[in-house]
């Protein structure tokens, strides 16, 4: 059975992501989730706007349903290609741009991370701060 992130940890992932969206002054919503896609936490910055809380936690559950980053998602998903439409799959849980990634353990996912709140680029910097953190640990 693949276990998921502590609380602990996820706190960490969390802050870490916090601490990328502070030094580019862009406030946002930080989604950590479990294996599963399930919440762990949602965090709203000061200023970050509200439809970014349902974005992020998206992204993270994207993320831990799929085993891969949002924004491999990108290409796939055009018109006319393999997984065209699932966005609309899953209750319309699924995000298909950048600023998911899951969090990965001896090759398994033990949990996700979302960010939402600017450009898809600065989305993913910010997540891949967590996710840079979540390795240190």
């Amino acid at each position: 059975m693949v276990e998921s992130i502590p609380l602990e940890t996820a706190k960490e992932v969390a802050d870490a992501a916090e601490q990328r969206a502070e030094e580019i002054d862009n406030p946002m919503v930080i989604t950590v989730a479990n294996s599963e896609g399930n919440l762990i936490i949602n965090r709203r910055m000061d200023g970050a706007w509200l439809a970014s809380v349902d974005i992020s936690r998206n992204k993270a559950y994207t993320s831990a349903a799929l085993d891969m980053p949002t924004e491999d998602l990108a290409e796939p998903t055009k018109p006319g290609e393999s997984l065209y439409g699932l966005q609309n799959t899953n209750d319309n849980n699924m995000v298909i741009f950048g600023g998911g990634y899951p969090l990965m353990e001896n090759g398994d996912v033990v949990g996700a991370i979302g960010v939402s709140g600017g450009a898809v680029e600065q989305d993913m910097d910010v997540a891949s701060s967590g996710v840079d953190r979540f390795d240190e640990l």
